[in-house]
């Protein structure tokens, strides 16, 4: 190995040494030993763990999700961005935004180090590639509306780190999210969120309590967002994207659930209203016409409730 690769190999031992995430547990050495029944129960107390940890960094989520919904409200979009299990989860929450609340594919984004083929497969040395990062971020012609959250359980990975400076650089809104205090990624972002979940019981295998409470934060972010954005009328689905048979039941419910109309009525409006499930619960509520529905949603930005203020007035 040469001289100057032995010392940045030395310099990063020592930094994992200090990290939370990478911690040695030497009281589960044996663990390999213990029956399955004993790993179980003691894998579930220490996720039941992690939702105290997400509790602790609340205001700052809030405060980052306030940050997320004003930027997307006049048009940004929200883009996640890391390596292995951290960009994964970031990818998973994106391409579950469009079902979930109709948004377009373009609207939430997830990049992963070493691109799609890194969803399933490892890329090999991907999170080290800071050229890498500010290439991805170019490619989506960032601008000032959007959000870029970072997402690494150490705090350090040089994709998400390099991925939220160059978007800050950029003057958009940027998010760091990791598992250990004193993060470069938190430093480097607008809203540092560090969620400390502690050591792991396989040592350093992050993708066990620190990408659980990264799901847990990206969930927050990406619902507690689309609720903002009109996406939801109570706690209803009502953006749903009805494109199989078990959508088209459930929007058929949530219809019902909205209006208590009866089934050949939800029936009518959801055909009238070309299956919108917002539009059919505006047509029963407010008895509008589907061609009025739709006007009323479009001026209210797509807020149902708004929608049905202005058919009352």
């Amino acid at each position: 190995m040469p001289a100057a690769d032995a010392v940045e190999s030395g310099r990063l031992r020592e930094q994992l040494a200090t990290m939370t995430t990478e911690a040695y547990r030497p009281e589960l050495a044996d663990i390999d030993r213990l029956p399955t029944l004993d790993i179980a129960r003691f894998m579930n107390a220490e996720d039941a763990t992690v939702t105290t940890a997400v509790a602790a960094r609340l205001p700052e989520i809030a405060a980052a999700i306030d940050g997320v919904t004003a930027r997307m409200a006049r048009g940004g979009r929200l883009v996640y961005a890391g390596a292995g299990t951290a960009g994964r989860l970031g990818v998973l929450d994106a391409s579950e935004c469009p079902p979930t609340f109709n948004t377009d594919p373009a609207q939430v984004v997830g990049l992963v180090a070493g691109g799609p083929t890194a969803v399933v497969s490892a890329v090999e040395g991907a999170e080290d590639r800071e050229d890498a990062a500010r290439a991805d971020l170019d490619a989506l012609a960032l601008t000032a509306d959007d959000v870029v959250v970072g997402i690494s359980a150490s705090g350090r990975t040089p994709y998400a780190v390099a991925v939220v400076r160059h978007a800050r650089a950029l003057g958009a809104l940027t998010v760091g999210l990791s598992c250990n205090e004193g993060s470069a990624l938190a430093a480097a972002a607008d809203h540092g969120i560090e969620v400390v979940v502690g050591p792991e019981i396989l040592t350093g295998s992050t993708r066990l309590k620190a990408g659980t409470a990264q799901k847990l934060v990206l969930n927050m972010i990406s619902t507690i967002t689309m609720i903002a954005l009109g996406k939801t009328y109570g706690n209803l689905m009502v953006d749903v994207r009805a494109s199989n048979e078990k959508l088209r039941a459930r929007a058929h419910r949530i219809v019902s659930l909205a209006t208590g109309a009866r089934d050949e009525s939800v029936e009518t409006a959801l055909a009238d209203n070309d299956g919108e499930v917002k539009n059919s619960i505006l047509t029963l509520l407010a008895s509008v016409d589907a061609p009025t529905a739709a006007r009323l949603l479009q001026d209210a930005h797509g807020h149902l409730r708004k929608a049905l203020e202005a058919a009352a007035a």
